[in-house]
């Protein structure tokens, strides 16, 4: 049984937007350098034609992944999101209550998750530790470097 992927609007249009792009450019780009290789003669020592065999192989394999994500996504209704208590989608803010550094995280499902734009995945043990909290509430939790206990400090979309 596949399992039912879990994405923003926004996240299922980046995910047609890299499969249009591999089936519509890279697609062809790679046919054409198999076909530029064949016809350079005997492809059974060609490495030429090796390499864009292999580049084929992982092509195909990435559209059928993104197909698969696409074909099983469930849209999160983004205006049914609460934040009464942290949950997808929400923006939370914590402070780490050794050092005082505050943080702010937007907990994304996992495959729109992006440290650089403060989007953490779901699965992480961060957003793990903090769902179902509430503001002012004190959570432990196990990071890399030890335990950290991080209070919740906001909670918004």
């Amino acid at each position: 049984m596949t399992r039912s992927v879990y994405l923003t609007q926004e996240g299922l249009k980046k995910l047609r937007e890299e499969l249009e792009y591999l089936m519509n450019i890279e697609r062809p780009r790679i046919s054409k350098q198999i076909g530029e290789a064949i016809e350079k003669g005997d492809i059974t020592e060609n490495a030429e034609y090796d390499a864009a065999k292999d580049a084929q192989g992982l092509l195909e394999a990435k559209i059928a992944g993104l197909q698969n994500k696409i074909a099983h996504a469930r849209i999160i209704d983004e205006s049914k999101i609460d934040t009464s208590q942290v949950q997808i989608l929400n923006k939370v803010t914590i402070k780490n209550q050794k050092n005082n550094q505050v943080m702010q995280y937007t907990i994304v499902p996992e495959s729109e998750a992006n440290l650089k734009e403060g989007k953490i995945s779901v699965s992480t043990p961060i957003a793990q530790g903090l769902m179902g909290k509430k503001v002012g509430d004190t959570v432990e939790i196990r990071v890399p470097a030890g335990m950290i206990q991080f209070e919740i400090v906001e909670i918004n979309l």
